[in-house]
């Protein structure tokens, strides 16, 4: 009763806290910021639903609610006890959840690199009291080391030197490898650093990336062969990330298995941006790694799930 139609929201960006979903009303127009555990909830001002909360009305009159959990394991970290669906802070540096169980937190401090350049010859990160991210600062040199940090990364032209105003044509470009994706099966994230940019800066770059699907059948290898590399899937696919799906459909080579106990592992990649679609509505582009071919190894890498816990849950509708 309450809406009205056509939806009319309001044409400042939406500012949520960290850790805190984007979710539309109950009339379905307006993107708000999901309540917490613990907080007044309404129609109009929903709990967040990813974190497995829900509106409990029978509490308070009028409309309103308090936002509670469903029944959940609890976490134990560090020897403090959080229940399903609370939100907290072990460091000022991370912002983490209890999800049935499994502990998810995402970084408040950026860790981002930056390199030399005639702005900035020599950048050094600074704890400053009183704060808890470390922020870079700039120190001044002499005018000849200034110059000779900097040239670390242009290019030496006797008949053109660099302008300040000209970075990129004089950039120096470089760029580390992709790191090995961050889970053995299912999506992940795989990163590299590169100065490949206008301010020629050293910067963390990210991709999304799936060496086989979790549940992905193995196919047996053939006689003589210690490997199966690239198999494919027999039927196209849509990437799954976040709760949100790719738009196209894709029939990507993923790595199969070793028979003699190595790791089978991307060898050779390409990167492509892929469309997804949340269940809101919203649209959004990732860089993705597609196979090209695989290899076998012993350096084998380990599990580093985001996740504190030994299984994870699916955050069905969080994106970012």
């Amino acid at each position: 009763q309450a809406c009205t139609y056509p939806c009319q929201c309001p044409s400042q960006a939406l500012q949520c806290p960290a850790g805190t979903s984007h979710v539309l009303d109950a009339c379905g127009c307006c993107k708000v910021c999901a309540r917490q555990l613990g907080e007044l909830c309404s129609l109009q001002k929903p709990c967040d639903h990813h974190k497995g909360l829900y509106c409990d009305f029978s509490k308070i009159h009028r409309g309103s609610g308090i936002c509670l959990a469903h029944e959940g394991a609890t976490c134990d970290l560090l020897g403090k006890i959080y229940h399903n669906g609370e939100s907290f802070q072990p460091t000022c540096k991370l912002q983490c959840i209890c999800m049935d169980g499994a502990i998810g937190c995402i970084p408040l401090c950026s860790d981002d690199l930056r390199l030399p350049s005639p702005e900035c010859p020599n950048p050094r990160r600074v704890k400053f009291r009183n704060k808890c991210c470390e922020e870079w600062v700039c120190e001044e040199g002499s005018e000849e080391k200034r110059f000779e940090t900097a040239m670390a990364v242009f290019r030496e032209d006797p008949a053109q030197k660099p302008e300040l105003n000209n970075l990129q044509e004089n950039c120096l470009v470089q760029t580390t490898e992709w790191s090995a994706c961050s889970k053995t099966c299912g999506m992940g994230i795989s990163a590299r650093v590169t100065n490949d940019n206008p301010q020629c800066r050293l910067e963390k770059e990210t991709r999304l990336c799936m060496v086989r699907p979790c549940d992905f059948p193995m196919e047996k290898t053939k006689k003589g062969k210690k490997c199966v590399r690239t198999p494919k899937p027999r039927q196209s696919l849509h990437f799954e990330f976040s709760g949100c799906t790719s738009t196209r459909s894709y029939r990507p080579r993923f790595c199969g298995s070793c028979t003699d106990g190595r790791c089978c592992t991307p060898y050779v990649t390409s990167t492509a941006e892929v469309e997804f679609r949340c269940p809101e509505g919203d649209f959004f582009q990732r860089k993705m790694m597609f196979i090209k071919m695989c290899s076998c190894h012993y350096d084998c890498p380990r599990d580093n799930d985001i996740f504190l816990a030994t299984y994870h849950r699916r955050m069905t509708g969080d994106h970012v």
